[in-house]
């Protein structure tokens, strides 16, 4: 397994996220900031290629993405993999172990990631004295809920070019509005990262990239895609982009 090094002390006081100076997430009350700053535990780094959460296991901890990327995945007997969603700052992993018991996907660093952890025995606090926060966690669901709808739209009804240039809309504009990208457009994901959210052979992918290359949309590179033409993508995938205004995050 890929190594992982846990830190056990808070390195980013939550009065001091750099989240909360982003136009992109609604800003906490005291009271709500209090709250979370004594039920965050500490932080985990981990390295590209590291597991999260594996499906089928449980786990004591819940995170909130606080830099990096990764992704969500499930996978067949013989190892074939689905990659169901991309995760990035803000997002919550982990709830859904909270609520079945166990986790139904499994969790991806793609990049180096920090987390903040939670301790998922003190998850029903939150509820019971923090009804605006127990309703920011509903939101997040219902909007996960509704990216999924819209990816399974994607891989059931559009073509082999929509879908990848949808994804790849979808990704840009998700990392621009969370201040990703540094000086360029690159997504870092490969090839094969494509294909298994598509549900394309990785021959049929690589074809389908280099059609939005021709068409000066994307640059392929060797550490990731370079977005070229964002509107373009979303314009051929006939996508309207993600709704605007502030998002919760705990």
């Amino acid at each position: 397994m890929v190594k992982t090094t846990t830190i056990h002390r808070e390195k980013t006081p939550c009065q001091l996220c750099p989240l909360r100076r982003l136009p992109h997430f609604r800003e906490f009350s005291r009271e709500e900031l209090s709250f979370v700053a004594d039920f965050k535990k500490g932080e985990l780094v981990v390295d590209p290629g590291a597991t999260i959460f594996l499906e089928g296991a449980h786990s004591a901890h819940l995170f909130t993405i606080l830099s990096g990327w990764g992704f969500r995945y499930k996978t067949l007997e013989d190892g074939r993999r689905q990659i169901l969603n991309y995760v990035m700052p803000g997002d919550l992993v982990g709830l859904q172990g909270s609520i079945m018991g166990e986790m139904q996907h499994s969790t991806e660093a793609l990049s180096p990631v920090s987390l903040c952890v939670f301790e998922r025995t003190e998850l029903m606090a939150l509820y019971n004295k923090h009804p605006s926060l127990a309703f920011d966690l509903t939101w997040i669901a219902a909007r996960e809920e509704r990216i999924l709808d819209e990816h399974l739209l994607s891989i059931g009804r559009r073509s082999a070019l929509e879908r990848a240039a949808y994804l790849l809309a979808y990704l840009h504009q998700r990392a621009k509005a969370l201040h990703l990208f540094d000086g360029s457009n690159v997504i870092p994901i490969t090839q094969q990262h494509i294909a298994d959210t598509l549900g394309l052979s990785i021959v049929h992918t690589n074809k389908t990239l280099k059609k939005l290359s021709e068409r000066g949309l994307i640059r392929w590179q060797e550490r990731g895609c370079d977005v070229l033409n964002s509107k373009g993508l979303a314009a051929l995938a006939e996508w309207d982009g993600l709704d605007g205004g502030r998002r919760p995050f705990i």
